[in-house]
């Protein structure tokens, strides 16, 4: 069933390079683009559901922590009060995770659909990559990679402990890392999905005007 699934995304980017074609570009970088640019814009609702709660968790760490300070030798207590506060500011824990679990089959099978794609036209280039099946032996990917994961994570970061801070760096240095062995397309594929994350997340963080103010 899921080599179904990952045979459709294939298809899917098939109409999106023969859509480059009939415009007289055919190029798959362009076709893995767009790609990544619709799934993202399909996955937008449970982004923003995603980011609103841990938005709504960071906002009552301060909260959660005067709570624990306070009941910190009677769990019972704190967790009836911790309870008690996501009822009243009507926080869900847990909301935050379902959206990531909803995305997680889609985004495996990306990572299969685009690595073992087979391209009708090798070696497919794209930019300054040669064959976007092989590894960019630039290291420039990779880069681009490491760097966007590591804007998307700050972006969202409001409150900064020696954990998170060990995160920001582990996970960027990580995946730029990873990336340095995968097809060019398939980090090509993370690195646009970044930029579009981070514009989205621009757009739900930005400053709100306030209602009746002139522009």
């Amino acid at each position: 069933m899921f080599d179904t699934f990952i045979g459709y995304l294939q298809g899917i980017l098939t109409f999106f390079y023969n859509l480059t074609a009939s415009l007289g570009i055919a190029n798959y970088g362009a076709a893995i683009i767009l790609l990544t640019v619709v799934i993202k814009m399909l996955m937008y609702p449970l982004t923003v559901k995603q980011i609103k709660s841990m938005k709504a968790m960071q906002d009552l760490q301060p909260k959660m922590k005067e709570m624990q300070e306070k009941y910190k030798d009677n769990p019972e207590k704190l967790q009836k009060e911790m309870t008690a506060l996501y009822k009243e500011t009507g926080v869900n824990p847990l909301a935050g995770c379902l959206p990531l679990i909803v995305q997680m089959p889609i985004l495996i099978g990306i990572f299969y659909a685009i690595r073992d794609y087979t391209y009708l036209n090798p070696p497919p280039q794209f930019l300054w990559m040669s064959d976007l099946a092989a590894p960019d032996a630039t290291y420039i990917l990779p880069v681009l990679s490491a760097v966007s994961t590591y804007i998307q994570q700050k972006q969202t970061t409001t409150e900064v402990t020696q954990q998170t801070k060990m995160m920001m760096i582990f996970m960027p240095l990580f995946i730029g890392y990873i990336s340095i062995t995968f097809p060019a397309g398939l980090v090509l594929y993370w690195v646009v999905s970044n930029l579009v994350q981070i514009l989205q997340q621009w757009w739900m963080y930005r400053p709100q005007q306030p209602q009746g103010e002139a522009a």
